[in-house]
């Protein structure tokens, strides 16, 4: 009986054990998702501004003066 209880009792804290490596593991992988999620939308919106800050050279570039008279020629810039 005494072996048995104290079988029991292990067993019981193995489960403990392994119920909160499942949850460091979870929380680890939330905690990565979200940083890469993080780190996407920064990458996105860095290349978005970089877009526009080209798109607005290029048009600013495009402004041809012809006999005293400003032409500005709208290009349409395709990402």
């Amino acid at each position: 009986m005494v072996c048995s209880r104290s079988s029991r009792r292990r067993s019981s804290s193995s489960i403990i054990s392994s119920s909160s490596v499942v949850v460091v593991v979870v929380v680890v992988v939330v905690v990565v998702v979200v940083v890469v999620v993080v780190v996407v939308v920064v990458v996105v919106a860095v290349a978005v501004a970089l877009a526009v800050a080209a798109a607005v050279a290029v048009a600013v570039a495009v402004v041809v003066v012809v006999e005293e008279e400003v032409v500005v020629v709208v290009v349409a810039v395709v990402i």
